[in-house]
């Protein structure tokens, strides 16, 4: 990893490229989502693309959180010899720590952090082809410090994701998935769960149907994706009031955000609910592009006595049946660790961090940002070390007054 890291470097110092053929033959920078749309919708049908960089999703960020935070968005187009685009990065500028850089665009609600690429683009990439890349990416934005890249697939559909392959290291965690077999959903739990998780479930089904007739639906209509969105902000408020803890879901763009994505004729987002007697006892919201479904956030009511049935589970459980009925081929959880995803999933997604300084403020800036997510990392590695945190972050919360935790 070293030795890739100072050949990239080397790279951004003297702005050469490596002696083989470069797949791209010209990189621009678009300020305009809108005037993308046909270009990148047309990509985005034979690229490698995970649900977060779809132009459906992206640009219902880009409308509600990105333009009440102020953020600045630079979508990056590579071109090759025929002048077709064959990838595209949407990226968003940040200041920290007196450094200015660029990330993909979805921070902590996107669960996976890539480009788009054409595959046969993607397979003639090697580490130092890469870095070539992300230097000229760097160069055409302009006034970057650093590239930051974290929570990458390593590989997406088989195919590797160029920036990776100079990664510094693996993420915190690792993201949960199934394969799902269309048209089968007994089969994919029979093949994804021990028989032990598939009895515990069964019978938290038994249970919960004791408290009457149930549905899980589908919010369609404006007026049902907003009761839903609502349902699922309360739930999420109360639950983090329990904790202790801010509530990352109470800004007002991510409620326009959730809604915005779920709405028009191809939308981004799908939002479930579980419904007993009239009344959403669960909530369930994921991310769709081409066969993948990945769930970016779920709550569940705690008031409700249905609460020790796991209705969080049961709905989900729901959810893979009919995403299998409907002919999807992969169902992921998203990045972090929790009972419920090992329970469900019998397969994951390494994700991996890439660093590149382009100044010397820069490498300052990414020695750091490495360090910080190594210590994460190891820290995450350990159930007691995590533990330990966790106690000591309870423990400031409790002792940080709420109008300097603002």
């Amino acid at each position: 990893m070293q030795a890739i890291a100072r050949t990239t470097e080397a790279l951004v110092e003297d702005g050469t490229a490596p002696a083989a053929a470069k797949p791209w033959r010209a990189i621009s920078v678009e300020t305009d989502i809108v005037a993308l749309e046909a270009a990148w919708r047309d990509l985005e049908m034979r690229a490698l693309v995970t649900p977060y960089q779809s132009y459906g999703w992206v640009r219902a960020y880009a409308e509600t959180i990105g333009a009440a935070e102020g953020m600045i968005f630079r979508y990056v187009l590579l071109r090759d010899e025929a002048g077709a685009l064959c990838a595209l990065l949407p990226l968003v500028v940040t200041r920290r720590s007196g450094a200015r850089f660029a990330e993909f665009i979805g921070g902590k609600h996107a669960n996976y952090h890539m480009g788009l690429y054409a595959p046969e683009l993607a397979a003639r990439f090697d580490a130092e082809l890469a870095g070539a890349m992300l230097a000229e990416v760097g160069a055409a934005i302009g006034g970057l410090d650093a590239l930051v890249f974290v929570n990458q697939p390593v590989a997406w559909q088989g195919q590797p994701n160029p920036p990776a392959l100079i990664a510094s290291g693996p993420s915190p965690s690792r993201a949960y998935k199934l394969a799902l077999i269309p048209g089968d959903g007994d089969a994919t739990f029979k093949r994804s769960m021990s028989s032990h998780s598939r009895k515990k479930l069964k019978n938290k089904h038994s249970r919960f149907a004791d408290f009457g007739p149930s549905t899980v639906r589908r919010a369609l209509k404006p007026a049902e994706i907003e009761q839903v969105v609502d349902a699922f902000l309360a739930q999420k408020a109360e639950r983090f009031r329990l904790m202790g803890i801010p509530d990352p879901f109470a800004p007002p763009a991510i409620r326009r955000f959730l809604i915005e994505g779920a709405l028009g004729e191809q939308p981004a987002l799908e939002i479930y609910s579980l419904d007993l007697a009239g009344r959403c006892v669960s909530t369930y919201i994921g991310a769709v592009q081409g066969g993948r479904f990945s769930g970016m956030a779920t709550a569940f009511d705690m008031a409700s006595e249905t609460v020790k049935t796991s209705p969080g589970e049961l709905l989900l459980a729901e959810l893979i049946r009919l995403k299998c009925d409907e002919g999807f081929t992969s169902f992921d959880l998203g990045v972090g660790e929790a009972r419920y995803k090992t329970s469900f999933c019998d397969d994951h997604d390494d994700l991996v961090d890439s660093f590149l300084p382009l100044t010397a403020k820069g490498r300052i800036f990414v020695a750091l940002a490495r360090a910080r997510r190594d210590i994460k990392r190891r820290i995450k590695a350990s159930p007691l070390a995590l533990r330990l945190a966790q106690r000591l972050s309870g423990l400031l919360r409790r002792k940080t007054p709420a109008s300097e935790a603002e």
